[in-house]
């Protein structure tokens, strides 16, 4: 098909989703790591800003603070250590100092929520310190870690959300990646500043079942994180039915942020409309 009939017809879609869109209960983001990667960053979070979502960010060591700031752009989270792992006596005492310097910049920026994982992530998100297996000693570890960022939480008004992950495609070898495993560390320290980053595209490679595991999750949900499967994209690219998933948040009383980390399939504004509506009621 020649590129000017499929522009046309990707114009044709955005304009037709657009005015047929329903209201969404939720706050939808977008992570600027993801989609436009095209542009400057300073001209992604613009765009995503433009369109109508918050902007999430990874590794803030890697931005401009100053121009983010200054785009006057909402950020609805970002990744709140820069080092470090939940469940070693050295490592934790590391995830917490830079948890202390993420603070200043989630402050800085107005971010709410800050994403943790069991252990430090590499470039390619492989973890820094992989686990063959995860024992006892670590479980308490993990749950010892999680109460002093609680305690780092409430005394700065931030909220720290444990993000479950895939070791099946993406990150292989990462300590407490199950959603069941996070659900278990956030359940047992059971405070409001450390609550579940819900990432609903690993828990499809890694366990599925996901309007089950939805509803048991229901009381520590912080944030959910979304894309299809396979390939990471945009709702509607893949297995994953997008509308029963929103309608199933809603249904546990969820009004929380909902963020796409995900690649657009093809264009970027219609991969985010696409996001949208599946996520509108």
């Amino acid at each position: 098909m020649p590129p000017a009939v499929i522009e046309t017809e990707r114009k044709q879609e955005r304009m037709t989703m657009h005015a047929t869109r329903k209201t969404s209960p939720f706050t939808l983001s977008v992570c600027a790591e993801m989609v436009f990667r095209d542009l400057p960053m300073k001209e992604r979070v613009q765009r995503i800003d433009a369109l109508g979502f918050q902007v999430e960010l990874w590794d803030w060591t890697k931005h401009n603070l100053k121009m983010l700031a200054g785009t006057g752009a909402t950020f609805s989270s970002m990744t709140g250590y820069v080092s470090g792992t939940l469940s070693d006596r050295e490592g934790a005492d590391e995830l917490v100092r830079t948890a202390r310097q993420s603070i200043d910049v989630a402050k800085e920026l107005g971010i709410p929520r800050l994403n943790l994982h069991g252990t430090g992530l590499d470039g390619e998100g492989l973890p820094v310190k992989p686990a063959k297996e995860v024992t006892g000693a670590m479980w308490i570890k993990a749950h010892d870690t999680l109460n002093r960022l609680a305690d780092l939480g409430q005394e700065h008004g931030v909220t720290f959300v444990l993000e479950n992950l895939n070791t099946d495609v993406d990150h292989p070898g990462v300590p407490f990646a199950r959603a069941a495993d996070v659900l278990e560390l956030v359940a047992s320290v059971d405070r409001q500043e450390v609550r579940m980053m819900l990432d609903l595209y690993h828990a499809q490679i890694g366990e599925g079942n996901l309007i089950e595991l939805i509803r048991r999750c229901a009381p520590y949900i912080g944030e959910v994180q979304v894309a299809d499967v396979p390939g990471r994209c945009e709702p509607g690219t893949g297995e994953i039915n997008y509308p029963a998933i929103a309608q199933a948040l809603f249904d546990i009383g969820y009004r929380g942020n909902v963020g796409l980390e995900g690649w657009a399939s093809d264009d970027d504004e219609l991969a985010l409309q696409r996001f949208a509506e599946a996520f509108s009621l």
